[in-house]
């Protein structure tokens, strides 16, 4: 966790806290020998050992005094903890919990967390106050007062926290204007009126104490020119914060209080009543403290120091012990009834949609959601009903509702998702096939599921066929066609190609789309597309002669003499009409040319070495039972015939003519 820090002012658990330091990695450890360090010892009260201080950015968040070292453990686990999944209302539950049992750093690191959550909560701010006031942190108590204000100026309890902060700080006046407006808003609050009561209290003290002599009216008048003018003093006024802590005082010399630590107000303040003697700080000595203090300004950075106590004297006060408004104010308290009303009126939807009583359970839905609009769950049911009632547009408009609804109150990013897939599946329903797959993956960018994911690839199946059947057009597949068929005579095939391709988008039922193009590829020698396109149109017409011969082309090409001569012989059957006669003849004349000149081109030998290269034929002639058949045929020319009806051994054998083993 960047910017935290453990700091142990001793050395007497060294061993312990080693340890956790290797455990939590993420988290500066600091050991401080305040023996040596006594100026850190004073500015965080170190009055024990040991004793354990947690820093964070430079803000002091809690302090284990004492050898506490599973406090000091479940301190890191807290401040280690990732909050991130909690929303804000449950870390401002836990954030009481804390304020109760007296832990405030604990409780104002929960507010914080439901802050970050959800900044326009007054109460969280209110809460946060209450907490920085209990540890004596006015100045952010007041902030947080202010912004609770800011958020909602209606809510007296802001103008309570303003006023504690305030009289923290020892500005009674303007605590006093704070409480007055709270009780202007809730006249009969007890407790804003008892804390009126003491800060007016205290302003009477103040006039009392200062009728007489008060030690911050030393600074009245012309104070500049009387440091100015002794020679112990005047080198402070080189200093730029001593001027300032000066010119605080002097606005309220109740301010010096704040600054008694400070050797050189307290000299300056000696100086002024006559005592520059034996009880003043010489020179050496403040050069000698701020060389020390010059010495920690490495580990002063990562440690801010505690606030500044206003001036305590026997009639001094801090404000009253806080509470933090768990649900206190009237509209928190609404808000939970109404919620609880309409959770109620959601369970009996709920129970009426499981016995497919649909008109029943959206009245209660909409009851429910009349009770409390901000109870996401009951839209995305509300939806769930609608739909199932076949009322997709209103599915989609309550969908749509849920998912702003849902955003505004940070929901659980799955709860968003399900309201995006019931949208697409609602789209699909009304055959707004884009919108579905539109709001399907919007859903899964949310959270990815294998159902939403299968619903959205049937969408996708179905958006493309829908495509292909709004582009298929068989007259202009006609006029793309003859475009190739004319590319075709010119030898370019290429182009031609591409008007086939057109032909085909256009309408993919015409086998002789296929076919042609088939043709093309042959011309381009890109055999496995041609045989792809000729087993297509043979799908769409299992009797087309020319796929059939086109088929026996790809196979001369390959040098497949055999099934070259089985597909002419298939394409022969085929052409019953025997239109395609002189065309198949003539591949078949190529096929036996080529099986010819396989068998007799060469020595026996020459033909044996070249057909045992290719490893087809290795593998049946490796074949035990291969063998045997050959053997066989050798003895009786007659056994070939009872072996050829054996369609495995008949592929074999024409493998084996093919490359010359067998002769015909």
């Amino acid at each position: 966790m960047g910017g935290q820090t453990i700091a142990i002012h001793s050395e007497d658990e060294a061993s312990e806290f080693e340890a956790l330091s290797t455990e939590y990695i993420n988290v500066n450890f600091l050991k401080v020998d305040v023996d040596e360090q006594k100026s850190i010892a004073a500015t965080y009260e170190v009055s024990a050992m040991p004793t354990f201080t947690f820093f964070k950015n430079g803000e002091k968040l809690n302090q284990v005094v004492g050898a506490d070292i599973a406090k000091v453990e479940q301190l890191l686990k807290t401040y280690t903890t990732d909050n991130s999944a909690l929303s804000s209302e449950e870390l401002k539950a836990a954030g009481n919990k804390a304020f109760s049992a007296g832990n405030h750093p604990v409780a104002i690191k929960y507010f914080s967390d439901a802050i970050a959550k959800d900044p326009k909560n007054h109460v969280l701010y209110s809460n946060r106050s209450a907490s920085y006031t209990s540890i004596k942190d006015y100045s952010k108590a007041l902030t947080d007062a202010e912004e609770c204000i800011k958020i909602n100026p209606g809510w007296a309890k802001g103008y309570s926290r303003k006023g504690a902060a305030l009289h923290g700080l020892a500005k009674y006046q303007e605590a006093i204007d704070a409480y007055n407006k709270g009780l202007e808003i809730e006249p009969n609050n007890t407790a804003t009126k008892k804390s009126l009561e003491e800060a007016k209290a205290l302003i009477r003290d103040d006039s009392d104490a200062e009728d007489g002599t008060g030690l911050g009216n030393l600074f009245g008048g012309d104070i500049l020119s009387k440091i100015a003018g002794n020679p112990k003093l005047s080198p402070f006024l080189a200093q730029p914060d001593y001027v300032q802590k000066i010119a605080e005082i002097q606005k309220n010399p109740n301010n010096i209080n704040l600054y008694m630590q400070d050797p050189r107000i307290m000299n300056t303040m000696l100086s002024l009543m006559g005592m520059d003697g034996a009880t003043a700080m010489g020179r050496d000595e403040m050069d000698a403290q701020i060389r020390e203090d010059a010495k920690m300004e490495e580990v002063k950075e990562d440690i801010k120091p505690a606030p500044a106590k206003p001036r305590e004297g026997a009639k001094r006060k801090s404000p009253e012990p806080m509470e933090v408004d768990e649900e206190i104010a009237d509209e928190e308290k609404e808000k939970k009834n109404k919620r609880a009303a309409s959770d109620k009126a959601k369970e009996a939807g709920n129970a009426l949609y499981k016995k497919r009583a649909f008109t029943e359970a959206l009245a209660k839905y909409n009851e429910a959601w009349e009770l409390d609009d901000t109870n996401f769950a009951v839209l995305t049911n509300k939806s769930a009903v609608q739909f199932e009632m076949g009322d997709f547009d209103a599915c989609i408009k309550t969908c749509d509702d849920a998912v702003e609804k849902g955003r505004e109150q940070r929901a659980d990013y799955k709860l968003i998702a399900k309201a995006f897939a019931r949208m697409g599946s609602a789209y699909q329903k009304l055959s707004d096939l884009p919108s579905a797959i539109k709001y399907f993956e919007k859903s899964l960018s949310e959270h990815r599921t294998p159902d939403v994911l299968t619903k959205l690839r049937e969408v996708e199946k179905l958006q493309k066929a829908a495509d292909k059947e709004a582009y298929r057009d068989p007259a202009l597949a006609d006029e793309a066609r003859e475009l190739g068929n004319d590319l075709f005579k010119k030898h370019n095939y290429a182009d031609a190609v591409k008007h086939y391709t057109e032909a085909i988008k256009r309408n993919d039922r015409d086998p002789r789309n296929y076919s042609n193009r088939a043709a093309c590829y042959i011309k381009l020698m890109a055999l496995p597309e041609a045989d792809k396109d000729c087993e297509e149109a043979l799908k769409l017409d299992p009797s087309f002669v020319k796929a059939y011969v086109r088929k026996a082309s790809i196979l001369l090409a390959k040098r497949d003499w055999m099934k070259a001569i089985d597909a002419c012989n298939e394409a022969k059957e085929k052409d019953v009409e025997k239109k395609h006669g002189v065309e198949i003849d003539s591949v078949l004349m190529k096929a036996y040319a080529g099986l010819n000149e396989v068998q007799s081109g060469a020595s026996r030998e020459e033909v044996l070495e070249n057909a045992m290269k290719n490893p087809e034929v290795q593998e049946i002639m490796a074949d035990p039972v291969m063998k045997s058949i050959l053997q066989q045929m050798q003895e009786d020319p007659a056994a070939a015939r009872d072996h050829m009806k054996n369609p495995d051994v008949a592929a074999k054998i024409r493998t084996l003519i093919n490359a010359g083993i067998i002769q015909t």
